[in-house]
């Protein structure tokens, strides 16, 4: 597998596990929790425009 397509996999992967987190959190009432959420699924989100970017480049 490429390194973009690896990528882009684990950023979905980061987007989901936010929003289960962020989700978590305001159930739970922890603002803890759902400000991790809400960074794991920022930092997914960058992390998949990483790998769009370098299948665009063709790395």
């Amino acid at each position: 597998m490429k390194s973009s397509t690896k990528d882009q996999v684990a950023g979905n992967i980061h987007v989901l596990k936010g929003k289960v987190k962020e989700i978590a959190g305001k159930v739970t009432d922890n603002p803890r929790l759902e400000s991790e959420g809400t960074a794991e699924k920022t930092g997914g989100r960058v992390q998949k425009k990483v790998g769009q970017v370098e299948k665009v480049l063709g790395k």
